[in-house]
């Protein structure tokens, strides 16, 4: 798949000062078409990513690869690409002794 072609945000869209007990990642609205906003949770500060698979475990994309405080984010995921099919597709964070994986509902 072609990269170029699919429209993805990476900024945050907000950042809670409230300090989270556990990570979690979680997305909505789900199902969506075409952009979806992840929020995700982090105990303390790390070196994090998040990226988006398709449902064969094919990387589609990464939204976040960056060091980040403690905190509560918020990203957004936008399938605009003609060449991503409504389907599940998978959001994984992965960080320092965390792996945690959301699913998320393409519906076009």
């Amino acid at each position: 798949m072609s990269l170029a072609n699919l429209k993805e945000s990476s900024q945050n869209l907000s950042v809670e000062n409230e300090i989270p007990f556990n990570f979690s990642i979680s997305n909505y609205p789900n199902p969506f078409n075409p952009t979806t906003k992840i929020k995700y949770e982090l105990p303390k500060d790390g070196f994090i990513s998040i990226k988006i698979y398709d449902a064969l475990g094919k990387e589609i994309t990464t939204l976040v690869n960056d060091y980040k405080k403690a905190g509560i984010y918020t990203t957004e995921f936008r399938a605009q690409s003609s060449e991503l099919s409504s389907g599940i597709y998978f959001c994984r964070l992965v960080g320092d002794n965390v792996n945690i994986t959301s699913k998320l509902i393409l519906a076009k």
